[in-house]
């Protein structure tokens, strides 16, 4: 069951893909009837799951679903569901969105992405710094998203490069 995103419950569980490019108008357009066909049917061993979606910068997608006292849990195969869409996203829209050895940052108000090899040479070159805010998409639940997805990359695990 599709619920808005600002309605959904801090401890709420996500997923977060971060594209390697930006999406163009008419894909999120396309995006949006696919992620709300899929999370208004997402369900787990055939109960709904309350579930939202964003798609923030045009360049990630966070999955969410509520798994709060009195709502369905995700189980495995509802995760592999998941999966599954991601992957067909790629495929129509030949984009990357699995690939978890790139990182995804600002420079000024245009979002980056590049692979973690460059990132790292980045820091060494100083083009970009601890300050750098970077997204970080190891938090696991909505109210982690909230607070700590963009940040410093001084309060990341980016930290390590610099």
């Amino acid at each position: 069951m599709l619920v808005p995103l600002e309605n959904m419950p801090d401890e709420s569980r996500i997923w977060i893909y971060p594209c390697n490019r930006k999406f163009s108008d008419t894909e999120i357009e396309s995006l949006h009837q696919k992620l709300t066909d899929f999370t208004q049917q997402w369900a787990a061993h055939g109960k709904p799951l309350m579930t939202s979606y964003t798609i923030p910068y045009s360049r990630f997608i966070v999955l969410a679903v509520d798994e709060t006292e009195g709502n369905q849990h995700v189980t495995g195969c509802s995760i592999d569901a998941s999966v599954v869409m991601i992957q067909e996203i790629e495929k129509e829209f030949q984009v990357d969105l699995l690939d978890k050895l790139n990182v995804t940052f600002k420079l000024g108000e245009f979002v980056s992405h590049k692979s973690l090899a460059d990132f790292k040479k980045m820091a060494k070159e100083k083009a970009v710094s601890e300050k750098t805010i970077v997204f970080n998409n190891l938090v696991n639940n909505l109210g982690e998203w909230r607070e700590y997805w963009e940040v410093p990359a001084a309060e990341s695990w980016h930290k390590r490069f610099f």
